[in-house]
């Protein structure tokens, strides 16, 4: 075995993995532009650490569990009035995840809401924060299941590993008590620790009654809004739009 294939080798004993496939192109670039060994050695470095990154990247996503692909780039802000692309936009420097705030899009079905909240994630996850979405309905069965098993608090441990939780359409189905009380012992574990992008179709004044329980609904309501950005959205529905101009 010739020099440059035993220290690919040991790159590789070493998991610097993509080190050891850029090698040769390296060598011959750093003789070709006559790179000083630092030089050399930097761009090396270099190379392993974007690469592992995006490969880190492109795991969250998959980690994220995100229904389907939806962009900033591609919100219709001309269409959706109520919320602008400054105010998302300067979301984006991610502050609300680091000082643990929650985001609330409140409005009725089509007009945006998990567009927002998954293009927001999407951005997140480049920007180094590990992030889960899950539809309200999905949730709340994954907990009621946990609890049956004795296992919610491990499974609210698991979801609280994440730096931003997605909840999606809250409030388009009647919850259980049992339901009620697992929702509320994962919001109150998460408060000012993770943060929660919230949708929902119900204005908090609607919240006891959807909970058919104001001392469930007031605490609830309490830990989401308190450090939140929320946001109203209004308007026509886009699916609906799309429906009637097709």
């Amino acid at each position: 075995m010739g020099q440059l294939e035993q220290t690919r080798a040991r790159c590789r004993s070493l998991r610097l993995t993509w080190m050891a496939q850029q090698l040769p192109q390296l060598l011959s670039e750093a003789e070709s532009n006559e790179w000083s060994y630092l030089q050399c050695v930097d761009h090396l470095v270099d190379y392993e650490l974007k690469e592992r990154d995006q490969k880190r990247i492109q795991r969250h996503f998959r980690q994220a569990h995100f229904p389907m692909e939806k962009r900033l780039d591609d919100f219709d802000y001309r269409h959706q009035t109520t919320i602008t692309k400054r105010q998302i936009s300067a979301l984006l420097d991610f502050n609300f995840l680091d000082a643990r705030q929650n985001l609330v899009f409140i409005g009725p079905p089509g007009v945006g809401k998990t567009h927002l909240a998954i293009g927001l994630g999407y951005k997140a996850i480049e920007a180094g924060y590990k992030v889960l979405f899950k539809t309200a309905m999905a949730l709340v069965e994954e907990l009621e299941l946990a609890e049956k098993r004795g296992e919610l608090k491990k499974r609210i441990n698991l979801l609280a590993k994440n730096d931003l939780l997605i909840i999606d359409e809250l409030g388009y189905l009647p919850m259980s008590r049992q339901s009620r009380y697992n929702l509320f012992q994962l919001v109150n574990s998460l408060y000012e620790y993770r943060s929660i992008i919230l949708t929902t179709n119900k204005d908090f004044t609607d919240w006891g009654e959807f909970f058919h329980n104001d001392n469930v609904a007031i605490p609830i309501v309490d830990r989401i809004i308190h450090h939140s950005h929320i946001y109203m959205l209004g308007g026509e529905s886009y699916r609906l739009k799309e429906k009637l101009t097709n």
